[in-house]
């Protein structure tokens, strides 16, 4: 079986990456003879649609199965469109993770993503409180004042 790992380094003895469109390396691993080919990441520092390139280049490689930390909602749907099993969930030595893999091994395989949308001028979307904008409405009162003669109407802010 041939699959993707999201490393830090560019060897089995290294560590998963937890993140997959941002890893710094990707090794292609042939789980039958443990042989691999390393590929820098050239999405790594994208502006934008990192995970979806990323899922290109390793889909590209014909690999069956992806191995890594967490995977965005993106990069799940372009592997999912190219038939890629998603192991996610997973941490510590690749050598290891490649050793123990069997399907259905990581926390989320399949079709759901398990890292927040990443949505531009949207603040942190995994944070909701951490988000942009504020109020700035303009009120338009028409109050009629106590004990005032006549009626008064006026323009506050909300």
């Amino acid at each position: 079986m041939k699959i993707a790992v999201s490393a830090s380094s560019p060897g089995l003895d290294g560590d998963i990456d937890p993140r997959f469109g941002r890893c710094p390396y990707f090794l292609i691993v042939d789980t039958g003879t443990l042989s691999f080919e390393a590929l820098a990441n050239p999405h790594l520092a994208a502006s934008g649609g990192a995970g979806i390139q990323a899922a290109q280049l390793v889909a590209s490689k014909g690999v069956e199965a992806v191995l890594t930390g967490s995977c965005g909602p993106n990069a799940s749907q372009t592997l999912n469109a190219a038939h890629i099993e998603i192991v996610t969930g997973l941490s510590g030595p690749i050598r290891n993770a490649v050793r123990d893999l069997r399907p259905g091994i990581g926390t989320n395989t399949g079709q759901a993503p398990d890292a927040p949308p990443r949505i531009a001028g949207m603040g942190d979307a995994g944070n909701p409180s951490r988000g942009s904008g504020g109020g700035g409405g303009m009120g338009m009162g028409r109050g009629k004042g106590r004990g005032c003669r006549g009626g008064s109407s006026g323009f506050g802010r909300g």
